[in-house]
C-alpha cells in the first residue's frame, strides 16, 4: 500500500494569503486596489486567528512534549514573515504612492500643528461623546471585545503611582479617518490619533506618560450541539456569545511598557493568546474605507455585459429558459437575469411553488423581496435558510424572520448538517414545461455577484429538475443527519453519490490511461482538503492521468512528488475578482463530462453538507465551459504554480502573448451572447 504526502491545511492557507499580499505589492496595480489587498490580507489574517487559530493553540498544547517545530510554531512564523511584508509594502510604495497623488496619510506620525484646529473641532463634535475611559484594576468586569480597538493610557495624578485605563476607539459609530482637505493636498488622520491628541481632555488633571493602541482576536466558535428547539432563537442567543469566546490574539502598540503589558494579560487572563507586538495601527482591514478617490487609482471599469441583448430576449425569461438552457457568469456578465428570475415567478400566474436555498443572503436582497411579493401573491414558497453561515448568522436570522412573517414557509437545515446547495425551482401548472430551474456555484446574493465570479445555470431539463424538487422534499422532511436513500441520476448530491461519482470519473480516467487512451481531469475549485478524493487523485497521476488543477486557497495535495503527483500541477489564480466558481472536467476519450457546483473537496463538503454539483448537457455551454476554463488555465499574468513546498511560483516571463485570464473572458463574453 503506498503512503501519500498532504500538506498541512492552514501552511496552504496562509501561502494563499501571501499570495493575496504580493498582489498588493505589484507596481503595475493601481495604488487604490492595492490597498484594498492589504486590506483583505488583514481580514482574512484576523478571521484565520478566529477561526482556526484556536485549533492550532489546542494543538500546540498536546505537542508541548515534542521536540521540533509545531504547525503552530511554524504558522506563527509564517505571519510574522508577511507582517513584515505588509509594513514594507506600505511604507515603502502605498504612502509615497498616497502622497504622489496628493493624499497624506498620517500614519506613524503625530498629527501636524496646522491640523489641530479641525481635529480638535471634529474630537468634540463627533468623537468626545462615545468614549467611555475605563481604570484598569485586578477585580474590573470589563471585557475587550473582539476585533474592536481600544488606547491604554497610562496616567499620573501628582504625587500617585501610575494608573491604567482603558480607552475604546468608537470605529462602530464614526469613521476610522478623518479627511481635511489643504492647500498642498487631502490629510488624512486615523480616528485613534485624534483621540490621542485629546487624552488631556479625558483626564485634565493628570499627566499622560503614554498611550498604546490594542486589539483583541477572539474564537468565533457557536455551539451548536443542541438538535431540538427553536434554532433561530438558539443561534441569536449564540451569537451574542461569539465576541465573548476565548482570546486567541493580543496585539498591542510597540512601546508599550512590560509591567502593563502583562498587567493587562493578568487581569484578562490573555495567557493562552498569542501576545504580538505589531505596529501603531491595528485593523488595518479598514484601509478599505481610506477616503480617496480618484479613478486613476482604481481598475479600469469592466461595466457587466448583458448575457443576451434585450432586442433578441423572447418576451419572458422563463420562455427563453424553456427554449434553450441559458447561462450566466458573474460578474462578467448581468445579475438582472437571476434577479429576473425570481421577480418572473413571483408575477406569474402558472407558477404554483417556488423552493430555493439561501445561504448567505444580500443585506437587502432583492430576491428576499421577490419571495415575499410572491408568497403575498398566493404562491406557496419554501426557502431552506442556513442559519450557520459563518458570520453572516445574524442577517440570515433577521431574512428568514421577514420572510416567514410574509408568508413564507421557512425550513433550517439541522445543527448537525449545512445545507451549502446554491439552487432554486419554481414549479408551474398547464405547462409544456413544468420545472424551471437554477443551479449556481454561488450564492444567491446579488451584493456579492459583483466581485465573485461564479456560474449560474438555468434549465428547463424536466428529468434533473424533477430531482430536485425530491432533493427539496427531502430537505423539508428531514430530521437531524438520517438520510433517506434517494436515487439521483443526473445530479450529484452530498450525502447521497457525489463523492462516489467523482471517485468513479476518476477511475474511469484511470482505466483509459491503462489502455492508452487519452486521459485528463481539469478541475477548478475553491479548496482542496478531503484525502479520499486526494488519494483517488494520486492513484490517478501514478496510473498516467494528466491532472490540472486551479485551486485558490487551501491545497492539501502536494503537487510534483515522484510516485505520487508527478502528473499533477497545481495553479492558484488571485486577481480583481474572486474566483469562487467550481468546475470539474473529466476527458472521457474526448466526450468531455463538465460538472460544476456548490462543492469543493473538503471533509466538510463531503461529510457534513448538502452540496449540489450538477452537469452541463447543453453542447454550446459546455463548449464556452471548456473555453473559459482553458484561458484560466493558461493565465501567465494572474496565475501562479504551487510547488511541493506549497510556495507560489510566478508563470509570468518577457515574451508576448501574456494571458491575464480574468481579462481575457471578460472581452470574451462581451462579445458573445449565450
Amino acid at each position: 500500500m503506498r503512503v501519500y504526502f498532504f500538506a498541512d491545511r492552514d501552511i496552504s492557507w496562509l501561502s494563499f494569503n501571501e499570495r493575496v499580499l504580493e498582489e498588493a505589492g505589484k507596481d503595475s496595480v493601481p495604488l487604490s486596489e492595492r490597498i484594498k489587498f492589504l486590506s483583505i490580507y488583514s481580514s482574512n489574517l484576523d478571521e484565520f486567528y478566529r477561526v482556526r487559530m484556536p485549533a492550532l493553540l489546542a494543538l500546540k498544547k498536546i505537542d508541548k512534549e515534542k521536540t521540533g517545530p509545531t504547525v503552530y510554531r511554524e504558522a506563527v512564523e509564517i505571519i510574522n514573515r508577511q507582517q513584515e511584508a505588509f509594513g514594507t509594502i506600505f511604507n515603502k510604495a502605498v504612502l509615497p504612492g498616497l502622497t504622489r497623488y496628493c493624499f497624506k496619510l498620517i500614519y506613524n506620525d503625530s498629527i501636524p500643528e496646522k491640523l489641530k484646529a479641525e481635529t480638535n473641532y471634529y474630537f468634540f463634535t463627533q468623537v468626545a461623546g462615545f468614549l467611555q475611559p475605563i481604570l484598569i484594576k485586578a477585580n474590573t468586569d470589563f471585557f475587550l471585545e473582539n476585533n474592536q480597538l481600544y488606547q491604554a493610557v497610562v496616567i499620573r495624578y501628582a504625587s500617585s503611582e501610575e494608573q491604567l485605563f482603558l480607552v475604546n476607539i468608537p470605529t462602530n459609530n464614526v469613521p476610522r479617518f478623518f479627511k481635511i482637505k489643504q492647500d498642498d493636498g487631502d490629510y488624512i488622520v486615523f480616528l485613534e490619533d485624534i483621540i490621542r491628541q485629546n487624552l488631556h481632555h479625558l483626564f485634565p488633571s493628570a499627566t499622560i506618560v503614554g498611550a498604546y493602541n490594542i486589539k483583541i482576536t477572539r474564537d468565533a466558535e457557536l455551539d451548536l450541539r443542541d438538535e431540538y428547539g427553536d434554532q433561530a432563537k438558539k443561534i441569536a442567543k449564540q451569537l451574542r456569545k461569539r465576541d465573548f469566546g476565548f482570546a486567541t490574539r493580543f496585539l498591542y502598540e510597540p512601546g508599550m511598557p512590560l509591567r502593563h503589558l502583562q498587567e493587562m494579560i493578568q487581569i484578562f487572563s490573555l495567557q493562552k493568546a498569542s501576545v504580538v507586538e505589531g505596529g501603531k495601527h491595528h485593523n488595518l482591514k479598514d484601509l478599505a474605507e481610506l477616503p480617496v478617490s480618484n479613478a486613476a487609482l482604481a481598475y479600469e471599469p469592466w461595466p457587466a455585459v448583458q448575457s443576451v441583448k434585450a432586442s433578441e430576449m423572447p418576451e419572458t425569461l422563463f420562455k427563453a429558459v424553456e427554449e434553450e438552457d441559458r447561462i450566466i457568469h458573474a460578474p462578467y456578465q448581468s445579475y438582472d437575469t437571476i434577479i429576473r428570475f425570481f421577480n418572473e415567478a413571483a408575477i406569474d400566474s402558472s407558477v404554483e411553488r417556488i423552493y430555493t436555498t439561501m445561504y448567505r443572503v444580500a443585506s437587502d436582497s432583492r430576491i428576499g423581496y421577490a419571495l415575499i411579493s410572491a408568497a403575498k401573491n398566493g404562491k406557496k414558497v419554501s426557502v431552506l435558510v442556513e442559519l450557520k453561515a459563518r458570520f453572516d448568522e445574524a442577517n440570515n436570522i433577521r431574512w428568514a424572520q421577514k420572510m416567514k412573517a410574509a408568508g413564507v414557509k421557512i425550513i433550517y437545515s439541522s445543527n448537525l448538517l449545512k445545507v451549502h446547495a446554491k439552487i432554486a425551482l419554481v414549479k408551474r401548472k398547464n405547462q409544456r414545461a413544468p420545472y424551471l430551474g437554477l443551479l449556481a456555484t454561488g450564492n444567491l446574493n446579488e451584493s456579492t455577484a459583483r466581485f465573485y465570479t461564479d456560474h449560474i445555470l438555468l434549465t428547463a431539463y424536466q428529468p434533473m429538475l424533477a430531482e430536485m424538487e425530491g432533493l427539496f422534499d427531502f430537505l423539508r422532511k428531514r430530521k437531524g443527519r438520517a438520510v433517506q436513500q434517494i436515487h439521483f441520476q443526473h445530479l450529484l448530491v452530498a450525502q447521497f453519490n457525489l463523492q462516489t461519482r467523482f471517485l468513479e470519473m476518476i477511475d474511469r480516467e484511470m482505466e483509459n490511461a491503462r489502455a492508452g487512451l487519452p486521459a485528463s481531469i481539469t478541475i477548478k475549485m475553491n479548496n482542496l482538503e478531503e484525502k479520499v478524493l486526494i488519494t483517488k487523485l494520486y492513484d490517478a497521476s501514478n496510473a498516467g492521468v494528466k491532472i490540472n488543477l486551479i485551486v485558490r486557497s487551501i491545497c492539501r495535495l502536494v503537487p510534483g512528488v515522484q510516485g505520487q503527483s508527478e502528473h499533477i500541477t497545481v495553479k492558484r489564480i488571485v486577481d480583481r475578482y474572486l474566483e469562487h466558481g467550481r468546475i470539474f472536467i473529466f476527458h472521457n476519450n474526448g466526450k468531455d463530462d463538465v460538472y460544476m457546483g456548490s462543492a469543493d473537496w473538503m471533509s466538510r463538503n463531503i461529510y457534513r453538507r448538502i452540496e449540489v454539483c450538477f452537469p452541463i448537457y447543453n453542447e454550446q455551454i459546455r463548449k464556452q465551459m471548456l473555453s473559459l476554463l482553458a484561458l484560466q488555465w493558461n493565465d501567465t499574468v494572474q496565475a501562479v504554480r504551487i510547488d511541493e513546498k506549497l510556495n507560489n511560483i510566478s508563470l509570468r516571463n518577457d515574451e508576448a502573448g501574456q494571458i491575464r485570464s480574468q481579462e481575457a473572458i471578460y472581452k470574451l463574453l462581451s462579445q458573445q451572447n449565450i
